[in-house]
């Protein structure tokens, strides 16, 4: 297709806008013995986190293709009971945003566990309706979950989507947050190959980000966006990793998991960290947050791999599309308007 020539053309570096430095990119590299990431802006990254979306609290524009194991109105855990139980499980790496309207029980439950925040990778993200609302709105929001983190600095920070004409104006203004000590990485989510160009070619643009968080499974593997961002230097995290528990019982993903006797969520998990990814398993039943961390102790052969690299399907990159489009503006005055919306975007 076209996009995908044009997306290879930018592999090659032919036609795509570098930073004012004019050094390439490092790209990120996996440290096995720390489980962790080596970040282009040279921090540590750790390999695995735990997500706190839908943790004791459940948006009212959650999008439904993209629901967790709860469904909205169901009863559960408080977010401080689960991330509490998550820090006892052992996870250091809390993945949080201000759309997942939880950040207040989350640095509770910091302040219950007695970790060291040095210790600790905390990760945020600014939502659609404040990257609207522009610069001001976004570094008052910062200070925000600074204050119901109860910290005095986050590891990274996000545009959580590509909010048209407005979200470079939010990256630049995370750029003056990063360089008050405030913010140590600065990163993007949801962002296509086509948004990440149009930011970086934007000369008020000096700090290139760290990371993108996007969805990486067996079941949208979308190869081409996966090697550019790799090959610009930008580590990968992978949110919907173990698909919401949906794929749990597909044939393929069972008949891997019987073969090491592991679950299913292990062998997803496995698969996410083999792609150089970011992985970021959410439950909040403390028996799944163990389960779906342990996954150093087993390899999958070639094979294995080969199955599970074949399980995207054309459908799914159709509904990954459908899903970008309508996102970018939502809970902005343009929701439900494709205003601003690029008309192509690389969807492999």
């Amino acid at each position: 297709s076209a996009a995908r020539s044009m997306a290879q053309d930018q592999l090659s570096g032919r036609s795509l806008a570098t930073m004012a430095s004019g050094a390439f990119p490092s790209v990120p590299s996996f440290n096995g013995n720390e489980q962790s990431f080596t970040l282009n802006d040279g921090t540590q990254h750790p390999a695995i986190g735990f997500g706190t979306y839908k943790v004791g609290f459940i948006p009212a524009s959650a999008s439904a293709s993209a629901s967790g194991e709860e469904d909205a109105g169901a009863q559960g855990p408080t977010a401080r009971e689960c991330v509490t139980a998550a820090l006892e499980v052992g996870y250091r790496f809390l993945d949080c945003a201000q759309f997942y309207g939880n950040e207040a029980e989350v640095g509770a439950a910091i302040a219950d566990s007695g970790v060291d925040r040095k210790n600790l990778y905390l990760a945020s993200k600014v939502w659609t309706s404040t990257i609207y609302e522009g610069a001001d709105a976004v570094k008052a929001q910062v200070l925000k979950t600074l204050a119901d983190l109860d910290c005095d600095y986050l590891d990274l920070y996000c545009v959580h989507w590509p909010v048209p004409s407005k979200h470079i104006e939010a990256y630049v203004a995370l750029q003056d947050l990063k360089a008050q000590g405030l913010i140590r990485s600065l990163g993007l989510s949801n962002y296509a190959v086509e948004d990440f160009q149009e930011l970086v070619s934007d000369p008020r643009v000096s700090v290139r980000p760290s990371v993108n968080q996007i969805e990486v499974n067996p079941f949208l593997y979308r190869q081409v966006t996966l090697a550019f961002f790799k090959q610009q230097g930008v580590l990968v995290q992978s949110y919907r990793a173990l698909r919401d528990g949906k794929a749990f019982n597909h044939p393929d993903v069972q008949s891997v998991a019987q073969k090491h006797g592991k679950t299913a969520a292990q062998v997803l998990g496995w698969w996410c960290l083999d792609k150089g990814c970011v992985y970021i398993p959410k439950s909040v039943h403390r028996s799944r947050m163990e389960e779906n961390a342990s996954v150093f102790d087993f390899s999958l052969d070639e094979r294995d791999l080969a199955c599970l690299d074949g399980l995207t399907t054309m459908e799914n990159k159709a509904t990954f599309l459908e899903l970008y489009r309508k996102c970018v503006n939502r809970d902005t005055p343009l929701d439900g308007t494709f205003q601003g919306v690029k008309p192509h975007i690389t969807v492999d």
